[in-house]
């Protein structure tokens, strides 16, 4: 059974700072990304990381952002990945996913709230 877990979210200060972890068991994936959807909004893109490194983020984080991969160096593809969130506004706020890119695999989702 292929799942990914999301980890980290919790409750922050404006201009705080959190570090969200995804996990994949049952596979590997050759990118991961982050989503987000804040509540009646559509989801969106955050961040993107692939097995050879290349990374992709939304404009509204660039520069606040980053991604990185927590597997062993020597790993061929991705299982576990983090995104380290700084110099967070209230408009981060909502649920945080991580999603096999290319896949029909998601989190359950874990929530960021930022208060200003």
């Amino acid at each position: 059974q292929v799942q990914l877990v999301e980890s980290g979210g919790g409750l922050v200060q404006a201009g705080g700072s959190l570090r969200l972890s995804c996990a994949a068991s049952g596979a590997t994936f050759s990118a991961i990304d982050w989503y987000r959807q804040a509540p009646g909004k559509q989801r969106e893109l955050v961040a993107g990381i692939t097995s050879g490194g290349t990374t992709k983020y939304g404009d509204s984080v660039k520069g606040r952002f980053t991604i990185s991969r927590d597997d062993a160096e020597n790993a061929v593809q991705l299982q576990r990945v983090s995104l380290q969130m700084n110099s967070l506004k209230p408009e981060d706020t909502a649920v945080y996913f991580c999603h096999g890119r290319d896949t029909n695999f998601w989190g359950q989702g874990t929530q960021v709230t930022v208060s200003s």
